[in-house]
């Protein structure tokens, strides 16, 4: 079975053939359809949010390969922002343009921002809501399953040999035991991967792509830029810093928002004052357990935060503008560099640092999961410190028992039962709800 996809973006009816004979046609509608679910349906981070990417896009609509899909997660995962988000952008854009990657983009983000942003209001006025709190443990309980199918899924996928598994149980250990940078732990893998690699690559054939890169910056570069240097000169503030802020964390935030979450709590609790340390707590809880990017953390800090200063309005506005100085750099990048991925996959050297890249994200991946495993089924989680060997170390007397065993009824009802992810996540809300109640 295979299936051949147009490269070229001039053509506006693209086909995807599937199986030998049958084709469909990808049209706004199937791709605004496909990505609002995906949209609504994206929780539990970067590991289920690549899981749900990857069934859907690969599994289900076989829209793009794996080999495909593995070389673009690679290749977002150089870049800063949100790895998921950014993925589905660029198949968007792979599959109907600028306007595809807008609508995959905004799909996977909107959703999870409405929610972020009715919570944040009510958390603002009312503080922590139990009812809705407990509704959302249930749903993380029910994501630990989610994460560790993406583990096992990608690991099958990404993991070809001996150098691909090293490099996974590598990154993981520098990750989880080690606490090396994450920049560090994926430049290596890639200047290894590089360097181990021969082979000369092929003549370029078709056209370099220096007119849609171009085209990209001069379009999104100042739909970026220039609000922010509005804000900066019209109206110097505390506005003006949120859009500064986060517009410095949407150029540092490599591999996602996991990244930078210490470095952004540090800064927007310890140095700014914006929040207290359990509403930045409360924060990425609730982050954690909302469809989309977990960066979206950063319109929850920005609404309380606008909040305090100047009420309802205040959240409002300081929200839409993290939002924008959050995301909107995100369709620069892709637009910009993604044209060239096709050229980086025909250089063996690139294509085997990318490979490498990938097996190293699996280790990354997996240590993303086991850090969010941990902080569902323990309520506390310290640390053991050995030299340079620094791990998560949770007290086993902190063990929470319904969640523990919802995430367990969940890994079953998932990967032994087949039941569909959104029923999952319903029932393990709705469970963890009765029990708060009860």
């Amino acid at each position: 079975m295979g299936f051949v996809l147009p490269l070229s973006h001039s053509c506006p009816k693209r086909r995807a053939v599937l199986g030998r004979t049958r084709s469909i046609m990808i049209t706004y509608r199937t791709l605004f359809s496909t990505f609002l679910r995906i949209g609504v349906l994206s929780f539990g981070g970067p590991a289920a949010q690549i899981s749900l990417l990857h069934r859907t896009l690969v599994d289900e609509r076989r829209w793009i390969s794996d080999a495909e899909f593995l070389s673009a997660l690679s290749f977002c995962m150089l870049l800063p922002g949100p790895e998921a988000m950014q993925l589905a952008t660029w198949t968007g854009w792979r599959l109907k343009g600028p306007w595809g990657g807008l609508i995959a983009g905004l799909l996977f983000v909107l959703p999870g921002a409405l929610v972020v942003l009715f919570l944040a209001a009510l958390y603002a006025e009312f503080g922590q809501v139990p009812v809705v709190a407990a509704l959302f443990s249930g749903v993380q309980a029910a994501v630990v399953a989610v994460v560790v199918q993406a583990v096992i899924r990608l690991a099958r996928r990404a993991l070809k040999g001996r150098a691909h598994r090293a490099a996974a149980f590598l990154a993981f250990a520098a990750l989880a035991g080690f606490g090396l940078p994450f920049p560090a732990v994926i430049a290596v893998a890639g200047l290894y991967g590089y360097l181990t690699t021969q082979g000369a690559a092929p003549p370029f054939t078709g056209p370099r792509p220096w007119a849609a890169t171009g085209r990209a910056v001069t379009i999104w570069g100042p739909v970026w830029l220039l609000p922010l240097a509005g804000l900066v000169l019209a109206s110097p503030g505390f506005y003006a810093e949120v859009a500064v802020f986060f517009s410095k964390l949407a150029v540092v935030t490599f591999g996602g928002a996991y990244a930078v979450l210490a470095w952004m709590s540090q800064a927007v609790v310890v140095e700014k004052g914006w929040l207290t340390a359990p509403q930045m707590m409360d924060a990425l809880g609730l982050a954690e357990t909302t469809p989309g990017p977990l960066i979206l953390v950063t319109e929850f800090v920005a609404y309380v935060a606008g909040h305090q200063k100047d009420g309802w309005s205040g959240g409002f506005w300081a929200a839409l503008i993290t939002l924008w100085m959050t995301f909107v750099p995100c369709f620069l990048w892709i637009f910009a560099a993604g044209p060239w991925l096709e050229r980086i996959t025909q250089m063996p050297r690139l294509s085997g640092a990318l490979q490498c890249i990938t097996a190293a994200v699996v280790g990354v991946i997996g240590h993303l999961s086991l850090w969010f495993a941990a902080h569902v089924v323990f309520a506390q989680i310290g640390r053991i410190d050995l030299g340079p060997f620094h791990a998560l170390w949770p007290n086993i007397a902190s063990l929470r028992p319904l969640p523990a065993l919802m995430a367990l009824g969940a890994a079953y009802l998932l990967l032994q039962r087949h039941w569909p992810l959104p029923v999952v996540l319903a029932l393990s809300g709705m469970v963890s709800a009765i029990g708060a109640w009860m």
